[in-house]
């Protein structure tokens, strides 16, 4: 039986005088990947930001002890006349965390970005580029847990192709636990050992195959929703 990482019980977030989450529940296992789903305005990424300790909520989150996490958004604007380059990034996280400069290096190389990137503004680089910086900041510290909001948002195929590739290498190589929102269910069948189905509360959370059917996403979907299923690779 797999260590639990993660217990959700009744969790509830109201803000500004509106139910955003209601009574929401879960177990997730240490060293699974977990896909969240829904449509927009469902809780997605306010569920992330509760995980983290961001957003107050009613009820119950515990995680493992000596978890350390870490996080994606879903996007950042870079301004092209910041005078900040990746380095100079990546470093001033570095300096409050007290690591090694050599860490920097080592987690560019595990993301794929080169020591030329290091010295380009963040405003010059690629979206993908971009991308890959997060999740190398994200990186830095070695958390054992990393939230992805909708890490491909805006990115073209290839692009998604390739950073979703990176982060499937993360967490079969480093044995992370990730969670994931993703409004790819294609994604979700290759990747997720897992699916939270999100609208306000839980509509479903399983495995993709068991999970998602053609009624449980027209309940979330609020229409029929195309989908393809893929078996795991695991």
């Amino acid at each position: 039986m797999l260590e639990k990482i993660l217990t959700v019980k009744n969790v509830t977030v109201n803000l500004s005088g509106q139910t955003i989450l209601q009574n929401l529940s879960l177990d997730l296992e240490k060293g699974t990947s977990l896909a969240i789903i829904g449509p927009n305005g469902s809780g997605k990424t306010v569920f992330l930001k509760t995980l983290l300790g961001i957003i107050p909520y009613d009820g119950q989150i515990t995680w493992a002890k000596g978890v350390r996490i870490g996080y994606v958004p879903q996007k950042i604007e870079a301004d092209r006349h910041l005078p900040l380059n990746l380095e100079n990034l990546l470093r001033a996280k570095s300096e409050i965390l007290k690591l090694r400069k050599s860490e920097i290096y080592s987690i560019t190389e595990t993301v794929g970005l080169s020591p030329k990137l290091l010295k380009t503004p963040i405003g010059y680089l690629s979206g993908g580029q971009f991308q890959k910086a997060l999740i190398a900041f994200a990186l830095l510290g070695k958390p054992n847990v990393i939230l992805f909001d909708e890490p491909t948002a805006s990115l073209d195929q290839l692009t998604e192709e390739n950073i979703y590739e990176l982060m499937n290498e993360l967490h079969e190589k480093q044995g992370l636990t990730t969670i994931l929102v993703s409004h790819d269910l294609s994604v979700v069948y290759r990747y997720a050992h897992n699916v939270l189905c999100l609208n306000k509360e839980n509509l479903c959370y399983g495995t993709p195959e068991k999970a998602l059917n053609e009624e449980t996403l027209k309940k979330l979907y609020g229409a029929p929703h195309k989908y393809h299923q893929h078996h795991h690779d695991n």
